[in-house]
Parts: structure tokens; C-alpha cells; sequence
């Protein structure tokens, strides 16, 4: 009896043991995918809003038969919206998972920290949005779909100096940071080129939180437009306190990382009239947003972010990559990556440039009835 029982516990394991192999054949068949992003911390909207496009792009691909006849699968990684993790997760999706090329970061300083860890790996890697200039360069596993902080910089000056015509402002960035020092450096530039003037050019700490002794500053040197390329979590206050100090909304311009959910709620009303240079607005002309739009709406009952606009466009092209790829390999996909020409985005018609950088439309938005709407688009330099 007892023999029977376990020659009878035996097949019985086996067979769970067949199923469990034909579980995990099934998985094997899928493409893994890594994407690394700040779903908590200080830039968890960035994070949040990113994966609902790469999600949206995901189930859309495979509702239409996956790539090469295989399943899409996207694993997550959070890296807490810190460089540190970043680097972590990135080295834990190639080792670990195996995947054979990642969507992330959000930040460039993140980017620049996963990137290094991907292009030494040989594994390609597409950044939705992260624009300082040094996240591609030298790096020829590293690819993005939107554009560049020197493009992002320059498009915002000429639209100051030839669409609202002003000839006197102030720049006022987080010096510590990378993205929002690298766009004050490109407009910056650009503005001196054409001959306007800088009334005031401060750089505030990182952290900081009492911005008022700053903005009665700039009050005081009475800047037509004030050019502020930060992150939508700083803007709230800063918005906030300038209303207090007399400064109206319609004296400040931006960059992509004011495009949050959380700026409208908490500063639209001190924020009325300003313009900011983006990816994406909700109500941008091109056929190729509608789908993204309507999808996204049946999805998640709300208008997109750029964010998530710029996580679908990047996961679309990196499924698109892998279509086109010789083999389902890093390399290949890197090479597909690199010869992608007029891909039809939700944010535009994209071609990647010999840097692996995005040449496509950049988009001005304007802050209006407590809402983002499309201004214009105009092509960088």
C-alpha cells in the first residue's frame, strides 16, 4: 500500500511538474522587455504616466498578434526615482531577466545612469523623455524618441522672441540638476544670439522650497517673460509664491517637465496664460494622436500627459524595431532602432538621427481655463 501510494504521489508530482514546464514554455515564448521608471518618489507621476502608454502599446500589440508572432512582455522595475536604483534595476532586468532591450528612464540623470549600464551590457535601450543632451552621446546602445534639451532650449527662445515678441527675461533654474541646468544653458545660448537681453540668470538649490527672496528678485529686474525649465513639483511652489509676490502666470515659460496633472491642480489659476515647450498636448492636429487619444480615454477615463503619450510612442517604436530586426537579439533590434525613418507617432512623425536622437516636431502648450491646450509646433533648428 505504501508503495502504491507513492508511486501514485510520484506521477501525481510529475505531472504537476509538466504543467509547471508547460507554464513556463508558454512564458519563454514571449519577448522580454525591461523598463526601469520612478513609479514612487519624488517623480512617481513621471513614472506613473509613462508605464499607462507602455501599457496601452503593450495590449495593443499583442491584441494584434505580438511581435514575430510572439507575446510582448513588459517586466517593471521602480527605481524610486533615484540614480542609485536606477542603475540597480537596470543591471537586475539584463542579468536577471535576460530582457533583450529596455524602455526608462523618465529623468536624465537616471537615463545617464541605467544608459551606462545598458550600453556597456550591449543591450539598446529607448528613453521616452528624457532630454539632456549627454543621454545618447557616446552611446550607441542608448536611443530616445523625443528631443533634446539644446532643441528644446532654442525652439523656447525663438518662440519668446519671434511669437510673443519680448526682448527682456529672466532665467530661473534648479542648478543642481541636470535637465533643468542643461535647458537654461541652451536657451541661454540661443537668446544671446539673438540679441536679447538677460535681466536676471539665478540658479536655486535643489530642495529648496522658499523661493520668494528669489522672485521679488526677478520682480525687482522686471523681465518681460521668465523662462523657468523645471519639474512640475517645484513650479507648483514657485507659481504659488509669485502670485503672492505680484508676478502673473502669463509672465512665465517652461519646459516638458511641468507637464503634470499635479501642476494643473495645484497651481493652473497662478499659471494662467503661461506657455511650455512639450511632446504632446491632448488636442495636437495630427490623425496619428487620435488613436493614442481615444485608446487612452476608453482606458483610463482621462486625458493623457505627454508622459504617457511619450511611453507609447517609445514602446510602439521598440515593438516596430523588433518587427523590423533580423532576429530577436539585442544587437538586431539596436540596429532596426537606428535605421527607423517617418515612424508615425501619437507625438509626431519621427526619424532617429545619426546621434539615436528623435528629429520630430516640438509642441507649445498653453495653460488656459485650467487646462493644457495646443499652441503650436515648430521643427528645432
Amino acid at each position: 500500500m505504501l508503495t502504491r501510494r507513492i508511486f501514485t504521489f510520484s506521477i501525481a508530482a510529475l505531472a504537476v511538474s509538466a504543467l509547471a514546464c508547460s507554464a513556463c514554455g508558454k512564458k519563454s515564448d514571449d519577448i522580454p522587455v525591461g523598463a526601469f521608471l520612478s513609479l514612487s518618489g519624488s517623480d512617481s507621476t513621471f513614472g506613473t504616466d509613462t508605464r499607462n502608454g507602455i501599457e496601452q502599446a503593450v495590449d495593443e500589440t499583442n491584441a494584434a498578434g505580438g511581435v514575430k508572432g510572439r507575446k510582448i512582455r513588459v517586466i517593471y522595475e521602480d527605481d524610486k526615482s533615484t540614480t542609485q536604483e536606477a542603475s540597480q534595476k537596470v543591471r537586475q532586468l539584463i542579468d536577471r531577466d535576460k530582457v533583450v532591450a529596455l524602455l526608462g528612464e523618465v529623468a536624465s540623470s537616471r537615463s545617464l545612469a541605467g544608459g551606462l549600464i545598458a550600453n556597456t551590457s550591449h543591450v539598446p535601450m529607448v528613453t521616452p523623455s528624457s532630454t539632456a543632451v549627454e543621454v545618447t552621446q557616446g552611446r550607441e546602445w542608448v536611443f530616445r524618441t523625443c528631443f533634446t534639451d539644446d532643441q528644446q532650449g532654442q525652439v523656447a527662445a525663438h518662440f519668446v522672441h519671434d511669437e510673443l515678441k519680448k526682448t527682456k527675461v529672466g532665467i530661473f533654474y534648479a542648478a543642481q540638476d541636470t535637465y533643468s541646468s542643461g535647458l537654461a544653458r541652451s536657451f541661454r545660448d540661443e537668446w544671446k544670439k539673438m540679441g536679447g537681453t538677460i535681466v536676471v540668470d539665478k540658479g536655486y538649490q535643489k530642495g529648496e522650497t522658499n523661493f520668494t527672496t528669489y522672485l521679488n528678485e526677478l520682480k525687482t529686474a522686471g523681465p518681460e517673460i521668465i523662462f523657468v525649465p523645471n519639474y512640475y513639483n517645484d513650479m507648483v511652489q514657485i507659481a504659488r509664491q509669485a502670485k503672492q509676490v505680484g508676478i502673473p502666470g502669463d509672465h512665465f515659460v517652461g519646459g516638458d517637465g511641468w507637464d503634470s496633472a499635479d501642476l494643473l491642480e495645484g497651481a493652473a489659476s497662478e499659471l494662467e496664460g503661461a506657455y511650455f515647450t512639450n511632446h504632446y498636448a491632448p488636442d495636437v492636429p495630427w490623425p496619428n494622436a487620435k488613436k493614442f487619444l481615444d485608446g487612452y480615454h476608453s482606458r483610463y477615463k482621462t486625458d493623457p500627459s505627454s508622459l504617457a503619450a511619450m511611453g507609447y510612442d517609445a514602446a510602439r517604436l521598440l515593438f516596430d524595431a523588433i518587427g523590423r530586426a533580423t532576429d530577436v537579439t539585442p544587437d538586431a533590434i539596436r540596429k532596426a532602432l537606428a535605421e527607423t525613418k517617418n515612424f508615425q507617432g501619437a507625438t509626431g512623425n519621427l526619424t532617429m538621427d545619426k546621434d539615436r536622437n528623435a528629429n520630430k516636431p516640438i509642441v507649445v502648450v498653453k495653460i488656459t481655463n485650467k487646462k493644457f491646450a495646443y499652441a503650436s509646433q515648430v521643427m528645432a533648428q
